[in-house]
Protein backbone atom coordinates (compact mmCIF):
# COMPACT_ATOMS: atom_id res chain seq x y z
CA UNK A 1 0.00 0.00 0.00
CA UNK A 2 2.80 2.44 0.93
CA UNK A 3 4.83 1.63 -2.18
CA UNK A 4 1.83 2.51 -4.33
CA UNK A 5 1.99 6.04 -2.92
CA UNK A 6 5.66 6.65 -3.63
CA UNK A 7 7.13 4.88 -0.60
CA UNK A 8 7.74 5.95 2.97
CA UNK A 9 8.96 9.42 3.86
CA UNK A 10 11.23 9.53 6.89
CA UNK A 11 10.84 13.15 7.94
CA UNK A 12 13.25 13.11 10.86
CA UNK A 13 16.44 11.18 11.56
CA UNK A 14 20.05 11.48 12.75
CA UNK A 15 21.93 9.33 10.24
CA UNK A 16 25.36 10.77 11.05
CA UNK A 17 25.26 8.97 14.40
CA UNK A 18 23.52 5.81 13.19
CA UNK A 19 25.26 2.59 14.34
CA UNK A 20 27.59 4.51 16.66
CA UNK A 21 26.57 2.76 19.89
CA UNK A 22 29.42 0.69 21.33
CA UNK A 23 29.89 -2.10 23.85
CA UNK A 24 31.44 0.50 26.14
CA UNK A 25 28.19 2.49 26.09
CA UNK A 26 26.47 -0.54 27.63
CA UNK A 27 29.16 -1.49 30.13
CA UNK A 28 30.96 1.63 31.30
CA UNK A 29 30.43 2.99 34.79
CA UNK A 30 28.68 6.08 33.49
CA UNK A 31 26.03 3.94 31.79
CA UNK A 32 25.82 6.06 28.66
CA UNK A 33 22.68 4.43 27.28
CA UNK A 34 20.87 5.04 30.59
CA UNK A 35 21.82 8.70 30.87
CA UNK A 36 19.27 11.51 30.72
CA UNK A 37 18.59 13.20 27.39
CA UNK A 38 20.56 16.37 28.11
CA UNK A 39 23.53 14.28 29.29
CA UNK A 40 23.49 12.36 26.02
CA UNK A 41 23.71 15.65 24.12
CA UNK A 42 27.22 15.89 25.59
CA UNK A 43 28.13 12.20 25.60
CA UNK A 44 27.92 12.03 21.80
CA UNK A 45 30.90 14.39 21.70
CA UNK A 46 33.18 11.36 22.12
CA UNK A 47 32.02 9.90 18.82
CA UNK A 48 31.84 13.27 17.09
CA UNK A 49 35.38 14.26 18.05
CA UNK A 50 36.84 11.01 16.74
CA UNK A 51 34.78 10.59 13.55
CA UNK A 52 36.52 11.51 10.32
CA UNK A 53 34.67 12.60 7.21
CA UNK A 54 34.94 9.07 5.83
CA UNK A 55 33.59 7.54 9.03
CA UNK A 56 30.65 9.91 8.95
CA UNK A 57 30.02 8.98 5.33
CA UNK A 58 30.04 5.29 6.21
CA UNK A 59 27.46 5.80 8.95
CA UNK A 60 25.18 7.97 6.82
CA UNK A 61 25.39 5.83 3.68
CA UNK A 62 24.79 2.65 5.70
CA UNK A 63 21.64 4.16 7.17
CA UNK A 64 20.49 5.26 3.73
CA UNK A 65 20.99 1.77 2.30
CA UNK A 66 18.86 0.22 5.03
CA UNK A 67 16.19 2.90 4.66
CA UNK A 68 16.10 2.17 0.95
CA UNK A 69 15.69 -1.56 1.59
CA UNK A 70 12.83 -0.78 3.99
CA UNK A 71 10.90 1.20 1.38
CA UNK A 72 11.91 4.79 2.19
CA UNK A 73 12.15 7.02 -0.88
CA UNK A 74 12.51 10.47 0.70
CA UNK A 75 14.22 11.31 3.99
CA UNK A 76 15.67 14.10 6.10
CA UNK A 77 18.55 13.82 8.53
CA UNK A 78 19.73 16.40 11.00
CA UNK A 79 23.52 16.58 10.76
CA UNK A 80 25.81 17.87 13.52
CA UNK A 81 27.54 21.11 12.65
CA UNK A 82 29.20 22.60 15.70
CA UNK A 83 32.64 23.17 17.28
CA UNK A 84 33.06 19.44 17.97
CA UNK A 85 31.91 17.96 14.65
CA UNK A 86 33.29 20.84 12.62
CA UNK A 87 32.40 20.50 8.93
CA UNK A 88 33.21 16.79 8.73
CA UNK A 89 29.68 15.48 9.19
CA UNK A 90 28.18 18.07 6.88
CA UNK A 91 30.67 17.39 4.07
CA UNK A 92 30.05 13.65 4.47
CA UNK A 93 26.29 14.21 4.34
CA UNK A 94 26.62 16.12 1.09
CA UNK A 95 28.61 13.22 -0.35
CA UNK A 96 25.91 10.84 0.87
CA UNK A 97 23.27 13.01 -0.77
CA UNK A 98 24.89 12.39 -4.16
CA UNK A 99 25.27 8.70 -3.36
CA UNK A 100 21.59 8.42 -2.43
CA UNK A 101 20.47 10.10 -5.64
CA UNK A 102 22.73 8.14 -7.99
CA UNK A 103 22.92 4.71 -6.38
CA UNK A 104 19.67 4.40 -4.43
CA UNK A 105 17.36 6.73 -6.37
CA UNK A 106 16.42 8.35 -3.05
CA UNK A 107 15.85 11.99 -2.18
CA UNK A 108 18.00 12.78 0.86
CA UNK A 109 17.69 16.20 2.50
CA UNK A 110 19.98 17.69 5.14
CA UNK A 111 19.19 19.87 8.18
CA UNK A 112 21.69 21.37 10.63
CA UNK A 113 21.67 19.96 14.15
CA UNK A 114 22.47 22.63 16.76
CA UNK A 115 23.44 20.53 19.79
CA UNK A 116 25.64 23.34 21.08
CA UNK A 117 22.91 25.92 20.56
CA UNK A 118 23.04 29.04 18.43
CA UNK A 119 23.36 31.76 21.07
CA UNK A 120 27.00 31.11 22.00
CA UNK A 121 29.31 33.03 19.63
CA UNK A 122 31.32 30.02 18.44
CA UNK A 123 28.28 27.76 18.04
CA UNK A 124 26.47 30.57 16.20
CA UNK A 125 29.36 30.84 13.74
CA UNK A 126 29.13 27.13 12.91
CA UNK A 127 25.34 27.41 12.54
CA UNK A 128 25.66 30.32 10.13
CA UNK A 129 28.36 28.50 8.17
CA UNK A 130 26.00 25.56 7.65
CA UNK A 131 23.15 27.59 6.20
CA UNK A 132 24.33 27.63 2.60
CA UNK A 133 24.78 23.84 2.63
CA UNK A 134 21.57 22.59 4.26
CA UNK A 135 18.13 22.11 2.74
CA UNK A 136 16.30 22.81 5.98
CA UNK A 137 17.27 24.88 9.01
CA UNK A 138 17.28 22.74 12.16
CA UNK A 139 17.04 23.82 15.77
CA UNK A 140 17.08 22.61 19.36
CA UNK A 141 15.98 25.38 21.77
CA UNK A 142 16.74 23.18 24.77
CA UNK A 143 20.42 23.40 23.90
CA UNK A 144 20.24 27.07 24.90
CA UNK A 145 18.45 26.45 28.19
CA UNK A 146 17.01 29.67 29.58
CA UNK A 147 17.42 31.35 26.20
CA UNK A 148 14.96 29.27 24.18
CA UNK A 149 13.17 32.32 22.78
CA UNK A 150 16.42 33.83 21.52
CA UNK A 151 17.35 30.48 19.96
CA UNK A 152 14.03 30.37 18.07
CA UNK A 153 14.36 33.99 16.97
CA UNK A 154 17.79 33.30 15.46
CA UNK A 155 16.44 30.31 13.54
CA UNK A 156 13.41 32.16 12.20
CA UNK A 157 15.50 35.17 11.24
CA UNK A 158 17.73 32.81 9.25
CA UNK A 159 14.65 31.39 7.55
CA UNK A 160 13.50 34.87 6.57
CA UNK A 161 16.93 35.62 5.14
CA UNK A 162 17.44 32.36 3.24
CA UNK A 163 13.86 31.37 2.39
CA UNK A 164 14.45 27.89 3.79
CA UNK A 165 12.02 25.86 5.88
CA UNK A 166 12.68 25.28 9.58
CA UNK A 167 12.37 22.10 11.68
CA UNK A 168 12.72 22.58 15.44
CA UNK A 169 12.87 20.02 18.28
CA UNK A 170 10.35 21.06 20.94
CA UNK A 171 8.70 19.74 24.11
CA UNK A 172 10.81 16.62 24.58
CA UNK A 173 10.56 16.10 28.35
CA UNK A 174 6.97 14.82 28.60
CA UNK A 175 6.22 17.51 31.16
CA UNK A 176 3.47 20.11 31.53
CA UNK A 177 6.19 22.55 32.55
CA UNK A 178 7.25 22.71 28.91
CA UNK A 179 5.44 25.07 26.55
CA UNK A 180 7.94 25.25 23.70
CA UNK A 181 5.34 24.42 21.05
CA UNK A 182 3.25 27.40 22.11
CA UNK A 183 6.32 29.64 22.12
CA UNK A 184 7.31 28.42 18.67
CA UNK A 185 3.83 28.93 17.21
CA UNK A 186 3.65 32.50 18.52
CA UNK A 187 7.09 33.33 17.10
CA UNK A 188 6.17 31.85 13.72
CA UNK A 189 3.21 34.22 13.53
CA UNK A 190 5.36 37.12 14.73
CA UNK A 191 7.90 36.47 11.95
CA UNK A 192 5.23 35.91 9.31
CA UNK A 193 6.46 32.38 8.56
CA UNK A 194 3.11 30.62 8.65
CA UNK A 195 3.30 27.25 6.90
CA UNK A 196 7.10 27.13 6.76
CA UNK A 197 7.94 25.71 10.20
CA UNK A 198 7.69 22.17 11.57
CA UNK A 199 7.75 21.16 15.24
CA UNK A 200 9.56 17.87 15.84
CA UNK A 201 8.33 15.55 18.63
CA UNK A 202 5.97 17.69 20.79
CA UNK A 203 5.92 15.00 23.49
CA UNK A 204 4.94 17.32 26.33
CA UNK A 205 1.73 18.44 24.65
CA UNK A 206 -0.20 15.43 25.95
CA UNK A 207 0.89 16.20 29.52
CA UNK A 208 -1.19 19.39 29.54
CA UNK A 209 -4.87 19.75 30.35
CA UNK A 210 -7.43 19.19 27.60
CA UNK A 211 -8.42 22.86 27.57
CA UNK A 212 -4.79 23.90 27.05
CA UNK A 213 -4.30 21.32 24.31
CA UNK A 214 -7.35 22.46 22.40
CA UNK A 215 -6.26 26.11 22.50
CA UNK A 216 -2.74 25.10 21.49
CA UNK A 217 -4.03 23.24 18.42
CA UNK A 218 -5.93 26.37 17.34
CA UNK A 219 -2.78 28.46 17.74
CA UNK A 220 -0.72 25.92 15.79
CA UNK A 221 -3.30 25.90 13.01
CA UNK A 222 -3.12 29.70 12.83
CA UNK A 223 0.67 29.43 12.59
CA UNK A 224 0.50 26.73 9.94
CA UNK A 225 2.74 24.73 12.25
CA UNK A 226 3.19 21.11 11.17
CA UNK A 227 4.59 18.23 13.23
CA UNK A 228 6.80 15.16 12.98
CA UNK A 229 6.12 12.23 15.29
CA UNK A 230 8.89 9.71 16.10
CA UNK A 231 7.02 7.23 18.31
CA UNK A 232 9.59 4.55 19.12
CA UNK A 233 12.12 7.21 20.09
CA UNK A 234 9.87 8.50 22.86
CA UNK A 235 7.75 5.57 24.01
CA UNK A 236 10.43 4.95 26.65
CA UNK A 237 10.08 8.41 28.24
CA UNK A 238 11.05 8.17 31.91
CA UNK A 239 8.33 8.10 34.54
CA UNK A 240 8.16 10.95 37.01
CA UNK A 241 6.01 11.93 39.97
CA UNK A 242 4.44 14.99 38.37
CA UNK A 243 0.64 14.79 38.27
CA UNK A 244 -0.80 15.17 34.77
CA UNK A 245 -3.60 13.81 32.57
CA UNK A 246 -3.24 10.10 31.85
CA UNK A 247 -1.32 9.89 28.60
CA UNK A 248 1.61 8.26 26.86
CA UNK A 249 4.71 9.95 25.52
CA UNK A 250 3.80 9.85 21.84
CA UNK A 251 2.83 12.92 19.79
CA UNK A 252 -1.00 13.05 20.19
CA UNK A 253 -1.99 12.61 16.55
CA UNK A 254 -5.44 11.39 17.57
CA UNK A 255 -6.19 15.00 18.54
CA UNK A 256 -3.93 16.80 16.08
CA UNK A 257 -5.28 15.29 12.87
CA UNK A 258 -8.95 16.05 13.70
CA UNK A 259 -7.81 19.56 14.68
CA UNK A 260 -6.60 20.10 11.12
CA UNK A 261 -2.84 19.83 11.76
CA UNK A 262 -0.37 18.15 9.43
CA UNK A 263 1.68 15.35 11.03
CA UNK A 264 4.50 13.41 9.38
CA UNK A 265 6.52 10.42 10.55
CA UNK A 266 10.19 10.05 11.46
CA UNK A 267 12.55 7.44 12.87
CA UNK A 268 14.78 9.75 14.94
CA UNK A 269 17.86 7.88 16.22
CA UNK A 270 19.16 4.57 14.91
CA UNK A 271 21.47 2.34 16.97
CA UNK A 272 23.21 5.09 18.93
CA UNK A 273 23.33 5.95 22.63
CA UNK A 274 19.90 7.54 22.42
CA UNK A 275 18.19 4.45 20.95
CA UNK A 276 20.66 1.52 20.90
CA UNK A 277 18.18 -1.02 19.49
CA UNK A 278 16.17 1.16 17.08
CA UNK A 279 16.54 0.08 13.45
CA UNK A 280 14.77 2.94 11.69
CA UNK A 281 12.04 0.73 10.22
CA UNK A 282 9.23 3.07 9.20
CA UNK A 283 6.62 0.32 9.22
CA UNK A 284 7.43 -0.23 12.89
CA UNK A 285 7.18 3.52 13.51
CA UNK A 286 3.76 3.63 11.85
CA UNK A 287 2.54 0.61 13.81
CA UNK A 288 3.68 2.05 17.15
CA UNK A 289 2.13 5.40 16.28
CA UNK A 290 -1.30 4.04 15.45
CA UNK A 291 -1.42 1.59 18.35
CA UNK A 292 -0.18 4.03 20.98
CA UNK A 293 -2.67 6.72 19.97
CA UNK A 294 -5.60 4.42 19.08
CA UNK A 295 -5.74 6.15 15.72
CA UNK A 296 -6.99 3.82 13.00
CA UNK A 297 -8.04 6.14 10.16
CA UNK A 298 -6.23 4.39 7.34
CA UNK A 299 -6.39 7.24 4.83
CA UNK A 300 -4.86 9.63 7.34
CA UNK A 301 -2.20 7.12 8.41
CA UNK A 302 -1.23 6.72 4.76
CA UNK A 303 -0.82 10.49 4.49
CA UNK A 304 1.27 10.57 7.68
CA UNK A 305 3.62 7.97 6.21
CA UNK A 306 3.87 9.53 2.75
CA UNK A 307 2.39 12.80 1.50
CA UNK A 308 2.50 14.64 4.83
CA UNK A 309 6.21 13.91 4.94
CA UNK A 310 6.65 15.47 1.52
CA UNK A 311 4.79 18.55 2.75
CA UNK A 312 6.97 19.13 5.82
CA UNK A 313 10.09 18.61 3.71
CA UNK A 314 8.86 21.23 1.26
CA UNK A 315 8.77 18.75 -1.64
CA UNK A 316 5.15 19.42 -2.62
Amino acid sequence: MISGHGGFVNAHAHFDRAYSVSIEDFTNTQGNINSQLQEKWKLVDRFKSQATEDIYFQHISSALRLQNEQGVRHCLSFIDCDPVAGERALIAAKRAKEFAAKELKMRFLIACQTLKGVVDKEARAWFEKSLEHVDIIGGLPGADAGKEEEHIRILLAASKETGKRVHIHVDQLNSAEEKETELLARKVIEFGLEGKVTAVHGISIAAHSKSYRQELYKLCRDAGLSFVACPTAWIDSRRNETLSPTHNSVTPIDEMIPAGLTVALGSDNICDIYKPYADGNMLTELRVLLESTHFYEMDELLKIATSNGLKVLGLT
